[in-house]
């Protein structure tokens, strides 16, 4: 009796072997960029919150005591600090308030690098301006 494997149907090992393979590859593939997706929506998340958090410093401070300020705190593993000097503006005058540079900083870990990022504007002395008698 005589067999024949003309009429079989299937794939062979070598081509078993390729498909996997493939399969392993795209799935590598899929693997890492999903992976990058969800750190960068993490990294995002991150600094968005570092930016909320140092618009709500800087909105915190009106006016700046004549001796400046020097503030720091935390946030939810974000850390920041508030710094003020005073700033030259080249405009003098008797209604033309001192101003002050106030500078907001924020500093968190990031995959175990430092990251920082900062905010600054100006604001008034508190106090400084006193009105002249108009004539």
């Amino acid at each position: 009796m005589k067999t024949s494997h003309a009429g079989q149907r299937g794939f062979s090992l070598l081509e078993t072997l390729v498909a996997f393979a493939i399969m392993a590859l795209a799935l590598g593939v899929l693997y890492r960029a999903t992976g990058g997706a969800v750190r960068d929506v993490t990294h995002v998340e991150t600094r968005q919150r570092a930016l909320s958090l140092l618009q709500s410093v800087l909105a915190g401070v009106d006016g700046v005591p004549e001796r400046g300020l020097a503030e720091q705190g935390d946030s939810q593993a974000l850390r920041w600090s508030l710094r003020t000097a005073p700033f030259a503006s080249g405009v003098a005058g008797p209604n033309v308030p001192s101003l002050h540079e106030v500078r907001a900083t924020v500093v968190w870990d990031e995959g175990g690098r430092e990251r920082q990022m900062q905010l600054s504007t100006l604001r008034p002395q508190l106090g400084a301006i006193t009105p002249r008698a108009q004539p």
